[in-house]
């Protein structure tokens, strides 16, 4: 079964595209021959992004800066894809940002601008793509990227860790209240994953600490998400909703 194949010809939009996760989920799709819709605030990093998504042969790309925390910013992204093409087929709900810091010191605009993105943000894109499919009788698929510290914790990020919990509840409720409609809602909860975002924290004490403690005893890198967004993307998952899976070098199942 060649699920790159299966993804060809779909429309595809990736939320907080302009680097790490996102920006490996729109090369992926655009390697597959999708049409990408590449969001995020950061509009120059978009841009360059589109020009590498036409060489790997995307049919379109479209371009948007989209402020997933604010819903006057997600319904007008919503609007211009409308008027830009078909019909999106997959979302993929990756815009997030983290929270560090001890609880009893940070000032509370920290944590709400961390559920604003992580927790606020996914509902906002959901909901929109749902009526839209609801309301053409078609199905599409949800892809939340949520966390392996939405099931477990560490200390000082407790912002970040609630809101992927938070996001892991959101997806089974919305599967089960959309499954009906044909409209799929899954969860990839990555581990500890080599991106732009963290790369300074993996080269300290703590983060090389962090990497022992993985079994598989080392960072995930981005593109070994792949295989599971594109069987969550497709039809080869086709009865798989609900679900929240981990990729996380065996983290999860490790000892306490």
């Amino acid at each position: 079964m060649d699920l790159g194949a299966m993804l060809a010809g779909k429309r595809v939009l990736v939320t907080g595209a302009s680097s790490g996760l996102g920006e490996n989920f729109a090369r992926q799709a655009a390697a597959c021959k999708a049409s990408v819709v590449i969001a995020a605030r950061r509009k120059a990093r978009l841009d360059a992004l589109a020009q590498e998504l036409d060489r790997l042969g995307a049919p379109q790309v479209t371009v948007l800066e989209m402020d997933v925390g604010s819903e006057a910013s997600v319904d007008e992204a919503f609007a211009a894809i409308d008027a830009s093409g078909g019909p999106l087929d997959v979302v993929v709900n990756n815009a997030g940002i983290g929270g560090d810091g001890a609880a009893v010191s940070m000032p509370i605009k920290d944590f709400d601008d961390v559920m604003a993105i992580n927790v606020r943000g996914v509902w906002l894109v959901a909901v929109q793509a749902a009526r839209r499919w609801k309301a053409a009788g078609r199905g599409g698929s949800i892809i939340n990227i949520a966390s392996i510290q939405g099931e477990r914790v560490m200390p000082y990020i407790t912002p970040y860790s609630t809101s992927k919990a938070a996001v892991v509840h959101m997806t089974k409720s919305l599967a089960l209240e959309w499954a009906r409609y044909g409209i799929r809602v899954n969860a990839i909860e990555p581990g500890y994953i080599a991106t732009e975002m963290t790369d300074d924290m993996w080269q300290t004490e703590h983060g090389q600490a962090l990497i022992k403690r993985i079994p598989m005893r080392r960072l995930g890198k981005p593109e070994e998400l792949n295989g599971l967004f594109l069987l969550l993307a497709t039809e080869a998952g086709s009865w798989m909703t609900g679900a929240c899976v981990p990729v996380d070098g065996g983290h999860l199942c490790s000892s306490l």
